[in-house]
């Protein structure tokens, strides 16, 4: 059963899932805004949440478990110097998703996912 299970498996294993959303984290940092369908638009908006509450306090730990997740060194820069310094009085809510379209081919709901 799968009461109280938190998350969208997306339609893939957890290797390749984990892949997907760590890759769309990055092109939102890098970004600031992207199109994805609405299931992924809200599993990755949660990563970018946690990632972001974490770049708030700037130490070598931090800077560390943020680069476990994004992996490249310019991106942990501009997170910590440039992303993280916008939200210092923000509790959360430091992503919106704006529902655009519907795609063609597979009727799938496209949405933004902007940082606010």
């Amino acid at each position: 059963m799968r009461h109280r299970r938190k998350g969208r498996k997306l339609g893939r294993d957890k290797d390749h899932r984990e892949a997907l959303l760590i890759n769309l984290t990055k092109s939102l940092f890098l970004y600031e805004e992207i199109n994805t369908t609405e299931a992924k638009a809200k599993e990755m908006a949660r990563w970018a949440e946690k990632i972001i509450t974490l770049a708030k306090v700037d130490s070598v730990h931090h800077r560390r478990n943020a680069f476990r997740v994004v992996r490249d060194r310019t991106l942990v820069k501009k997170l910590f110097d440039v992303i993280a310094p916008r939200y210092r009085d923000r509790l959360g809510g430091y992503t919106t998703i704006i529902k655009l379209k519907y795609r063609q081919g597979d009727n799938a709901l496209i949405c933004k996912v902007k940082l606010v």
